[in-house]
């Protein structure tokens, strides 16, 4: 009983000790970091499940970290909404962990790999503590934390322009978290309290204050620049492009999520709804570049031939959903924006992981190269094709069901001019993706000249032009996320459920 009610505490010191634990042990069998990283993951995953089933049985969890009351010492509180992003975000890791082997050794030198490991504990270590402290203070510690990581993990891809990303994330981050830190710093002088419940009290008599707005202006400013909302987003198309497959991976499916959890977190959740639309004009501010998001991101899409680099700009647009459902500020789209959370993490993991697989087999990037692709890799291509399709909204998988659900609350909302960006967003993602499933199943030439492609690194001239799927270490994880898609797709009670429950205590 004792350990179950260690879990909060659990998921965060054991991926954080054994950051530290797998380079020692990687001297002794190059295996090692992998085997714990998976492990590791799915502990996390395994834990964050038993949270999640738990705060639906019993409601909230209070953990007290050395005992200390709240507001005085610091807490880890385990509601709907961060109990269902804590599943999405472990699950992904988890998944992302059992992936990475094969792509790891071919994309990173390999006396950095052991290195990769741990740093990717750190990373998984900081969105899983921005996820479950109930502390203001210590989602800003969390944040750096995943964000050092994400700089890091960039950096270590074998292209000299990965660097240059990197860094260009660093100057972003940093600013993001001046931002960040600058409000935390007002709201404290405000209430005299960084405790997030404690805050939810003592705010609304104070939301006349000039220095509570400032503060909420500089956390919006800071979250929106951390989860790459437009047109702040001018980091994310190169740290995806540029950094190790694997990295992009993890990098789309999950940080930029608990960005917008973050934001879900202090702009509605600390401030209150009423304030964001009553007291300021937030709400209205973040509807028009939310969609301006949607658009945007989509087009600029359209215009990339690079494939890491069409899918970093897809994710603007995806970004624009969630935060437009959040603004909306009624049951269905913020059901809509909190599913949209899990579905995006499926669609985008799944499609990152599909580049993995064509790099790690072809070494192809450029959308061109996939020209025939379904008769080299067909396994491979088939998810690309569902996913991409989960991307349109096209219903039975799981991007109709969000997008569905932020259309009827626009509609709620009285705001029935939102649905052509909705629609045009999705129209504007089957232009992109459609033309790429053409090419895969229906090529206008097939190429039949001798080809050079590399298989997991090791260069090998191909006469009949055709590839073999990635291994199966690789190709599994990538398959069950494209199951996924369909599954919650077609049955989406569960999650729908969590989400409903979580937008009902948001709107609170």
């Amino acid at each position: 009983m004792k350990t179950i009610q260690d879990l909060p505490v659990l998921i965060i010191v054991i991926p954080l000790g054994f950051a530290v634990i797998i380079p020692l042990v990687a001297r002794f069998n190059r295996l090692l970091p992998w085997i714990i990283a998976s492990t590791i993951t799915f502990f996390c995953f395994l834990t964050s499940i038993s949270l999640l089933i738990t705060v639906l049985e019993t409601g909230k969890i209070s953990y007290w970290l050395g005992g200390w009351e709240p507001p005085w010492g610091i807490e880890y509180a385990i509601d709907y909404l961060n109990a269902f992003v804590l599943a999405v975000v472990s699950f992904i890791a988890f998944i992302v962990s059992l992936y990475s082997r094969r792509s790891v050794e071919m994309e990173i030198n390999e006396y950095k790999q052991s290195a990769f490991y741990s740093i990717y504990m750190l990373f998984i270590t900081g969105l899983m503590g921005i996820v479950i402290t109930g502390d203001i203070f210590n989602i800003y510690v969390f944040l750096e934390i995943s964000s050092l990581a994400g700089y890091a993990l960039i950096a270590m891809g074998r292209k000299r322009d990965a660097l240059v990303a990197s860094y260009n994330y660093l100057i972003l981050g940093t600013i993001a978290a001046t931002f960040i830190l600058i409000g935390i710093g007002y709201i404290y002088t405000a209430t005299g309290t960084l405790n997030i419940a404690d805050l939810q009290e003592r705010l609304p008599a104070l939301f006349h204050s000039k220095m509570v707005l400032v503060a909420l202006a500089f956390f919006t400013v800071g979250l929106s620049l951390k989860l790459a909302l437009f047109p702040l987003h001018t980091w994310l198309p190169g740290a995806y492009t540029h950094a190790p497959s694997v990295v992009s991976c993890i990098m789309a499916a999950t940080a930029t999520k608990v960005g917008v959890y973050a934001m879900l977190r202090i702009i509605f959740g600390v401030f209150k709804i009423e304030f964001d639309i009553h007291f300021i004009p937030i709400a209205n501010i973040l509807i028009v570049i939310s969609s301006m998001a949607i658009i945007a991101g989509s087009a600029f899409a359209i215009a990339q031939t690079n494939l890491k680099r069409m899918l970093a700009y897809s994710s603007v647009g995806q970004i624009g959903y969630i935060v437009l459902g959040a603004v909306l500020a009624n049951q269905a789209a913020m059901t809509g924006s909190i599913i949209h959370i899990l579905n995006h993490a499926l669609m985008k993991g799944a499609l990152f992981m599909v580049v993995g697989c064509i790099v790690y087999k072809t070494g192809i990037e450029d959308i061109s190269g996939l020209n025939g692709m379904s008769k080299k890799m067909p396994f491979t291509m088939a998810v690309f094709t569902v996913a991409g399709l989960s991307m349109m909204g096209v219903p039975l998988t799981v991007g109709f069901v969000s997008k569905w659900y932020i259309a009827i609350g626009a509609l709620n909302a009285g705001m029935w001019y939102l649905i052509p960006v909705i629609i045009t967003g999705s129209l504007l993602s089957a232009v992109y993706i459609w033309r790429i499933i053409v090419n895969i199943y229906f090529p206008e030439e097939f190429p039949g000249h001798e080809l050079q492609y590399t298989d997991g690194g090791t260069r090998i001239t191909d006469h009949k032009s055709q590839y073999s799927e990635a291994p199966w270490s690789m190709l599994g994880p990538t398959m069950a996320l494209a199951a996924l898609c369909i599954y919650f797709g077609i049955s989406a009670t569960a999650p729908l459920y969590i989400a409903e429950k979580a937008a009902v205590m948001l709107l609170q």
